[in-house]
């Protein structure tokens, strides 16, 4: 090679292809950004695909979706209306036996595992025939209503109360032992004597019997309530002694 000639240089950056690239990435660093992300989409379906039939398939689908979410709220608020009327007593607005006794299991489960004393009242309405028989049935509905009103105006929020048939009421007590339990069923039975009874302009007074049971070791709620009734049955039997 002479003096003088010069051999031709190759363009820094390598090929063109290599060029263009390099170029795009300076003109995107000089903005500030990244490269342009892909089109939108709707439901994973890119924006070119979306034609007027697509739309109207996805839209029908979303209003079908709507519809059956609807649908499936309406159910669970129907199930749980169906569940507290399953559970509530006929008449007075207190918990069935099958409820009560649910109930009653559940925390005599939890005062044997914690070693916390509970205990269980059973209630009975002195005389109740003589009331239907005298006053008429309508008349023994209303004592029902107001021996059930005066013991849930006298118990604690975390005590329950329940129908167990006829004209018995049970009362669960939580936290309490036999003593406070035999307290407070005394307490609940003057509260129940001092509610007069109120139908059809005449006024006559209900009063009960009770008997309670404090939860034992292994007992079960069919046990609780046996022990609870046959101390009703005495305690009804020495009163009858008494009059």
């Amino acid at each position: 090679m002479k003096i003088g000639e010069t051999r031709p240089v190759r363009p820094v950056g390598g090929s063109r292809r290599e060029r263009e690239a390099a170029n795009r990435y300076a003109s995107n660093q000089s903005l500030g950004t990244t490269a342009p992300a892909d089109s939108a989409s709707v439901m994973g379906i890119p924006e070119p695909e979306l034609t007027p039939k697509v739309r109207a398939a996805i839209m029908t689908l979303m209003q079908e979706v709507d519809h059956l979410r609807a649908e499936l709220e309406r159910t669970h608020t129907r199930l749980a209306h169906l569940e507290r009327l399953a559970d509530e007593d006929t008449l007075v607005p207190v918990p069935n036996r099958r409820a009560f006794v649910r109930e009653l299991g559940r925390v005599i489960s939890y005062s044997q595992r914690y070693s916390v004393p509970s205990s269980l009242i059973y209630f009975d309405i002195n005389n109740f025939k003589q009331i239907n028989d005298g006053h008429g049935h309508a008349a023994g509905d209303a004592a029902l209503l107001a021996v059930a009103g005066a013991l849930l105006e006298n118990l604690r929020e975390s005590d329950l109360v329940g129908r167990l048939g006829g004209d018995e009421f049970g009362v669960i007590l939580a936290q309490a032992d036999e003593e406070q339990a035999r307290v407070k069923a005394e307490q609940l039975a003057t509260a129940i004597t001092e509610t007069p009874v109120d139908h059809e302009g005449r006024r006559f007074q209900v009063s009960v019997s009770f008997g309670t049971t404090t939860f034992r070791e292994g007992a079960s709620p069919g046990d609780a309530m046996a022990a609870a009734d046959r101390a009703m049955y005495q305690n009804k039997a020495r009163r009858k002694d008494r009059d």
